[in-house]
């Protein structure tokens, strides 16, 4: 989505064929996520059951009108695909504009068409996050987001240079930043964050029972204004701007609250924090918050090379978790990619692994006008056609499609995936604290074919398989008295 953020930041600093079911037959959902909903339990992303969850999955996001996520031809053969390959989540963008076209006034219309996108992910056991997303604001800075009404400010100098080059160097695009943050009013007198908030709370309101639902994500990288510089220095960051951020999603998450007392709110630090590795935002005083972030290493935007990219990408995934596990709140990845570098996306699952979060990866289509390569962001290039053959990034898949828990039942010490053996410690104590689950209790691992073409051994300890051999996932049921359970997976 914004795979050119990081030629900013250089600016600023100075410097084939899809898998297959391995035996005839529908894809296998992720286990009761999208019929039992997902909740969270201190940082843990849980079911219904407390077992915890992990989100594995992608953002399909449509930026020109109608702004649906169906409107390039995602569909019912996409979210089988998805979940035939082991993915059990999907970032869902929602535009502003399309909810909101005149002040005060809301399109039950186009939420319909993103509550069928959502059905439809559901129906093969995929949660969806719904995201406001926005690149540049609007479309008279060449981006999406907010409608053309929420244009507040002097846009006299409006040099026409694309993404990102607009946040660099656009005095109209800062001016309508500071306008938004500053909460001045719209045409018709409310200020432009009220409106945000009453439109994120109409949107909330129709999705307040949906248990395929996973949360809602407030803003996708909010911009600073015209503090951007100062956010992009490494290690400094921006006190100032991510007060008012603060501010800011305490306001939607109250507004949030009055129609929806459950889903989780996921908010992100400004969208610099991935150059910058700090964060000031703070607690949003909302008990059921979540913590959202994206990695873009920059050398490898800049180059499709990943060799300098561990020790920055190790720093932005270690500050995000440790930011969530200090507001004991989840984590979540919700963009990283955007490049067919699979060394680089290797690295980011290990991370992600390592450090015990779930992600999506940006994109499940090319159709991105904020890119400086839509194509060279998707796993499938276009959804209109069938997700098969060369329409599919089989490399790349191969990548992503990686083994991992799906539930657990009980607390993951940790997870890892390397040369095609999957290894899994958890404990059987429940992540919020009151007891151990019973004997018998099932956790679920994705074990995608496209990993185990010709299937996989099990070795485990404080649980037995419970699925049929080479199952598309794999089940243990815990044994009685376990309190540790062991298991490693290997390719035959």
């Amino acid at each position: 989505m914004r795979r050119a953020l990081a030629v900013m930041a250089v600016f600023l600093l100075g410097t084939a064929l899809a898998a297959v079911p391995r035996s005839a037959g529908a894809a296998v959902p992720a286990v009761g996520l999208a019929t039992g909903g997902v909740g969270q339990s201190g940082r843990w992303i849980t079911d219904s059951s407390g077992r915890v969850v992990v989100l594995h999955g992608v953002n399909q996001v449509f930026k020109v009108p109608p702004y649906t996520p169906g409107a390039d031809g995602f569909g019912n053969d996409d979210a089988a695909f998805l979940a035939r390959n082991g993915f059990d989540a999907v970032r869902v963008g929602v535009i502003w504009a399309a909810v909101e076209p005149t002040p005060g006034h809301y399109d039950d219309g186009y939420l319909a068409s993103i509550a069928a996108t959502v059905q439809v992910l559901a129906a093969h056991g995929i949660v969806s996050l719904l995201d406001f997303h926005q690149d540049l604001y609007n479309e008279k800075f060449q981006g999406e987001g907010a409608p053309a009404w929420a244009v507040v400010g002097d846009t006299t100098i409006n040099p026409p240079l694309g993404f990102p080059g607009n946040y660099l160097a656009n005095p109209a695009e800062w001016q309508v930043w500071e306008s938004f943050w500053a909460n001045a009013p719209a045409p018709d007198g409310v200020g432009l964050q009220d409106h945000y908030a009453r439109t994120w709370a109409h949107v909330a309101a129709r999705f307040a029972h949906n248990r395929a639902v996973a949360g809602y994500e407030v803003m996708n990288e909010p911009w600073p204004g015209t503090a951007g510089i100062v956010c992009a220095v490494p290690l400094v960051g921006c006190a100032g701007p991510d007060a008012r951020l603060t501010a800011f999603y305490r306001r939607v998450a109250t507004a949030i609250r009055t129609v929806d007392t459950t889903h989780t709110v996921y908010y992100e630090p400004n969208v610099l924090f991935t150059q910058s590795d700090v964060t000031y935002v703070g607690d949003i005083g909302d008990r059921r918050a979540g913590f959202a972030f994206h990695d873009y290493c920059s050398t490898e935007e800049l180059t499709a090379n990943n060799l300098l990219c561990p020790p920055q990408d190790s720093l932005t995934v270690a500050t995000g978790t440790n930011y969530a596990v200090h507001h004991r709140i989840p984590a979540l990845v919700t963009e990283f990619g955007a490049t067919t570098d699979l060394p680089n996306l290797t690295e980011m699952l290990s991370l992600a692994d390592a450090n015990r979060v779930g992600w999506l990866e940006w994109a499940y289509t090319g159709h991105d006008k904020t890119s400086a390569s839509p194509d060279g962001q998707a796993l499938v290039l276009d959804p209109s056609k069938p997700p098969s053959g060369a329409n599919v990034l089989t490399d790349k898949l191969r990548v992503l499609a990686e083994p991992y828990p799906q539930l657990v039942a009980g607390t993951p010490a940790s997870w890892s995936f390397s040369g095609g053996t999957f290894r899994l410690t958890y404990s059987t104590a429940r992540a919020d604290g009151t007891g151990r689950f019973a004997a018998g209790a099932v956790t679920t691992i994705a074990t995608p074919a496209i990993q185990y073409p010709h299937g996989y051994r099990v070795s485990v300890t404080g649980a037995r398989v419970v699925s049929t051999a080479d199952a598309a996932v794999l089940r243990l049921a815990s044994t009685s008295g376990a309190t540790t359970v062991r298991v490693t997976v290997t390719a035959r």
